[in-house]
């Protein structure tokens, strides 16, 4: 099994264009997976990780509900955002800057194969990366991502996720309010869930900017953990 990691971290990058290069990396570890067995070889797939920033866009997953994006094709361009339909599961969600974006493709047989456990993996490594800021969060059930003060009426969601696996490999990720602007959230019912209010972290700790290198450095350091993986450069 292949528990090496390759680290890339895009900066400032439109959806499409990373939406793009994740379907290419996909599709060659697919392609690597396909070809094993057809061949009886054994060549190692590779295992990614993107981090980064996308202006401003909102994304619908397959089984999403349009009737969640509160804005016309007119209303979107005044705010200077995008839309699209992808490939995910989840409903809608809004990516933009202040957020870090983290696009883990992996083999997951070369970690584990269970969606299930993978997903709360995610979930753990922003939950620990919260703690250490001392920001207590925890998952909701039935609701994938990460909440604070769940069960309450001041429920709130810091972080979504939303993921495509095929032959055990996986692509799309988690978008964490790190120093989000939250009036965007304002033109979406966010994954769909309506009653329940979306935070960021440097609203959590009243503070105008938290370091965002910073926030990456604790999100792979538990990311290495959980995954007993080791990260490399591009």
């Amino acid at each position: 099994m292949n528990k090496g990691i390759i680290l890339e971290d895009l900066g400032v990058k439109d959806y499409k264009e990373t939406w793009d290069y994740q379907e290419t990396l996909f599709k060659s570890i697919v392609h690597t997976k396909v070809l094993n067995r057809r061949t009886d070889a054994n060549n190692a797939t590779k295992n990614y990780f993107l981090f980064v920033e996308h202006p401003h866009v909102y994304t619908l997953g397959k089984s999403g509900d349009l009737s969640n994006l509160l804005l016309n094709t007119d209303q979107l361009a005044a705010k200077g955002a995008m839309f699209y339909k992808i490939n995910r599961g989840g409903d809608i969600t809004y990516h933009g800057p202040g957020q870090v974006v983290g696009y883990p493709i992996l083999d997951l047989e070369n970690f584990f194969t269970d969606i299930h456990k993978y997903l709360r993996f995610l979930e753990e490594v922003v939950i620990l990366t919260l703690e250490e800021y001392g920001v207590k969060a925890t998952r909701s059930d039935g609701e994938t991502g990460v909440w604070l003060d769940v069960g309450t009426p001041f429920a709130r969601k810091i972080c979504a996720m939303g993921v495509r696996a095929s032959r055990w490999v996986t692509m799309h990720g988690f978008a964490f309010n790190v120093n989000a602007n939250l009036g965007y959230f304002d033109n979406i019912i966010p994954c769909g869930i309506k009653g329940k209010a979306v935070t960021s972290l440097n609203v959590e700790l009243g503070i105008d900017h938290v370091d965002v290198n910073a926030v990456k450095i604790k999100l792979l350091h538990h990311f290495k953990t959980l995954f007993q993986a080791q990260f490399l450069n591009a």
